[in-house]
């Protein structure tokens, strides 16, 4: 059975960047990762909002950076091999990833979280067929037709304004009578004249002809009567559920299933960390996971040299 200090599981900038920190403090640390190394960053097709980078930079390259950067400073990531159990011991940490067990000192969780789904009829018939939670991924698919964009808050809008790179038309469906994406976003998406707003609507089913989306029920939450709406591409922007499966009945978590952390990244458990997106806390932005990922593992190389030093 492998030895490390540190695992981390999850490779996106929470994940990437608590591996910079922990190997440039010289701990031996492994990241495990279940698909490619960037998290859902790599679908995201700019970002402009991360500091050092004032014209912005596309999130795969960052992605790309955070990964590199880690790397140089001697972190070693295993991409497409996901944890498939993570267990505490009396003083360290059982993890398994495909045929491999390994033994940890300390654990940090950075998991993120993935795209909610409507759970709506024709939703589950229609995915890959008209139905995405990606407009980097899928929005060429769409050139000079017309889709929507279900949702309200940042990634929603700033994704139908991507969209409008390829559609003729974006509809931006919400179910309040205003955004809550912040207020810039909001500005840029009321100049541009391919985004119309749908207002005070929830989709009520998704429609389609056996083989692709052909339009959306429409539902309101002001009592008017059900809508109508043709559309080829339906994006789905609503929020996200924590990926934390790896940690129930393990650390704490509060009702939706987010891992309850304190300032400094601690658990309930004692040498487990967590970070980002999968911990409770509100703003989930690339620089807040990288924040957290910074500090989860400082706090996870400390608790891991004082073990040393004054065992259990």
């Amino acid at each position: 059975m492998e030895h490390v200090d540190i695992a981390i599981i999850g490779a996106g900038p929470a994940g990437l960047t608590a591996a910079l920190y922990a190997s440039r403090a010289r701990a031996n640390t492994v990241v495990f990762e279940g698909g490619i190394p960037g998290g859902q960053i790599v679908t995201t097709d700019w970002v402009e909002n991360y500091p050092g980078f004032p014209s912005g930079i596309s999130g795969a390259e960052l992605g790309d950076l955070m990964t590199k950067q880690a790397e140089e400073f001697g972190a070693v990531i295993k991409s497409f091999s996901p944890v498939s159990r993570l267990e505490s011991k009396d003083d360290h940490f059982e993890i398994e990833a495909g045929e491999e067990t390994y033994e940890a000192d300390a654990v940090i969780v950075a998991t993120g979280a993935i795209p909610r789904k409507l759970g709506v009829p024709g939703e589950a018939e229609y995915t890959g067929r008209g139905v995405s939670w990606c407009a980097t991924c899928d929005g060429a698919l769409y050139r000079d037709k017309t889709v929507c964009v279900v949702g309200g808050g940042d990634a929603a809008v700033e994704e139908a304004m991507f969209l409008t790179k390829f559609a003729s038309k974006v509809y931006v469906i919400h179910r309040r009578d205003e955004l809550r994406a912040t207020k810039c976003i909001q500005e840029r998406c009321f100049a541009n004249e391919k985004i119309e707003l749908v207002w005070s609507r929830v989709v009520g089913e998704i429609v389609g002809d056996g083989s692709k989306v052909s339009s959306l029920v429409l539902k309101s939450t002001a009592g008017e009567p059900d809508l109508h709406l043709p559309v080829e591409g339906v994006f789905i922007f609503v929020g996200v559920d924590p990926v934390s499966s790896i940690v129930s009945g393990l650390a704490e978590t509060n009702d939706a299933g987010f891992v309850r952390i304190d300032h400094d990244g601690r658990t309930s458990i004692p040498g487990l960390f967590a970070a980002g997106d999968v911990t409770d806390s509100d703003l989930k932005q690339v620089i807040t996971a990288a924040a957290k990922g910074a500090s989860a593992a400082f706090e996870a190389v400390r608790y891991v040299d004082e073990e040393r030093v004054c065992p259990l």
